[in-house]
């Protein structure tokens, strides 16, 4: 059975960092683009950066460009967001997603599973 589980959400002040991570079981993350996304109260759920299943590459929203970063730890089945410069509008949860193509380029349309997601809030 596929599990994404989220940690690592926390409340900090602005110019603030976090590290999220997602840990894998039932699958292996190495092998698929994981992504994750975020969801702010009232508002929709939109991508905020993946991690290519085909070649590791890496994409990005540009409201986090320069200041997230998408990383694997393949030994630990994990994935891992670094957020820094956090600001009052990254406050959202965050939740880890997996398009289960194997080898597949990012394709946020393409997510089929998710985890249950952790909560960031950036306020002062």
């Amino acid at each position: 059975q596929v599990q994404l589980v989220e940690s690592g959400g926390d409340s900090v002040q602005p110019g603030g960092s976090l590290r999220l991570s997602c840990a894998g079981s039932g699958i292996t993350l190495d092998y698929y683009p994981i992504a994750w996304f975020r969801q702010a109260p009232g508002k929709s759920r939109e991508g905020v950066s993946c991690i290519s299943g085909r070649d590791s590459s890496t994409d990005y929203t540009d409201s986090v460009s320069g200041r997230f970063t998408i990383s694997r730890d393949n030994a630990k089945n994990t994935v891992y967001l670094q957020m820094n410069s956090l600001k009052p509008e990254d406050t959202a949860v965050y939740y880890c997603a997996v398009d289960r193509t194997m080898f597949s380029a990012c394709n946020y349309d393409g997510i089929d599973y998710w985890g249950k997601g952790t909560l960031v809030t950036v306020s002062s």
